[in-house]
């Protein structure tokens, strides 16, 4: 069966004073219908400007370029603005990382809501307020048909996300993207929204990319997985693969940061990677990790390296894997 979203050699480039930023180089990626991709590394890797590259929300100085990007049979390299409009909100959604300033302060929550459907589906304002108040209910939100009257200020954090959650599914669209959804909430709160978000999605059978830097929420809830680094997608694989025998060196230097409960003793000092993530700017080669990679050799410096399919749900970019 073919993917819901399927996309090959994404680039986003970025003029600075400095030279040219590479903050996307080349990254394929696929998503079927029902099932959640998440996208993982450190903050400045290009993971929101993946996703703002994918729903066509990108500043307006950034460049983008692909190979292919198509969805649900539509090549989005092709259509133009008004049709990318129509996309976004209906078959294409997105929950942003700060729902507080997501919300328009000055609408109630049912205007914004509501609008959703009235601009894409030409819903009666009668539909258009049912629709909301299920969905409201759907994400857990007591009284709902009171809170349309609301603003956003007058919502706690948790209350404002799950109305984004409501925001993106006005449509029931083929897919949602979820950028760091649960940064700005507290743990209980965030595993709420987690778990509300992978019901809603079986459900609903809708794809989903799920962004975050966090790989215990990515342990819960990733069906697949994709390791960024600098701009770059360094591996592939399923949760379960990724988790079980990770093979790329920063994937694992990832995972040794992580307490494993019931594992790692009390007061163990925890895994480190040493080093900063070098700046993806002018020109650029071989592996970026390699000045933080304890196992970096010679030729991690020459061009590439490329993707190696270690197994069948696996893939990684390093030259130890070849």
């Amino acid at each position: 069966m073919a993917p819901l979203l399927h996309v090959e050699g994404l680039r986003v480039d970025i003029p600075t004073p400095m030279g040219m930023l590479h903050a996307v180089r080349g990254i394929d990626l696929e998503v079927a219908q029902g099932e959640t991709l998440c996208l993982v590394g450190e903050s400045g890797c290009g993971k929101s400007l993946t996703a703002l590259a994918l729903m066509t929300l990108l500043p307006q100085r950034a460049l983008r370029g692909a190979r292919r990007m198509d969805f649900g049979g539509r090549n989005l390299l092709a259509v133009g603005e008004r049709e990318m409009s129509d996309l976004r909100g209906d078959r294409m959604a997105m929950i942003f990382q700060e729902p507080m300033t997501s919300l328009n302060p000055a609408y109630t929550i049912g205007d914004q809501l509501e609008e959703v459907l009235r601009r894409h589906r030409r819903a009666q304002p009668g539909e258009a307020r049912e629709r909301a108040v299920f969905l409201l209910e759907k994400v857990g939100i007591t009284g709902a048909a009171g809170r349309l009257s609301q603003y956003p200020h007058q919502l706690s954090g948790g209350l404002r996300q799950r109305v984004m959650i409501a925001m993106a599914l006005m449509c029931a669209p083929d897919l949602i993207i979820a950028d760091e959804p649960t940064t700005a909430l507290d743990v209980t709160i965030q595993a709420q929204i987690l778990h509300l978000l992978k019901s809603l999605q079986q459900e609903f059978r809708m794809g989903m990319i799920l962004i975050t830097h966090d790989l215990g929420v990515v342990a819960r809830v990733a069906d697949r997985v994709a390791v960024m680094y600098a701009g770059e997608i360094v591996e592939s694989a399923t949760a379960q693969a990724l988790f079980g025998a990770p093979r790329h060196p920063y994937t694992q230097g990832l995972l040794r940061c992580i307490p494993v409960p019931g594992k790692t003793p009390p007061g163990e000092r925890l895994g480190v990677i040493p080093g900063l993530v070098p700046a993806p700017i002018g020109e650029l080669s071989g592996c970026q990790f390699r000045n933080r990679c304890d196992h970096a050799r010679a030729d991690c410096a020459a061009p590439g390296p490329r993707f190696v399919q270690v197994r069948s749900d696996h893939a990684v970019r390093c030259v130890l894997a070849q």
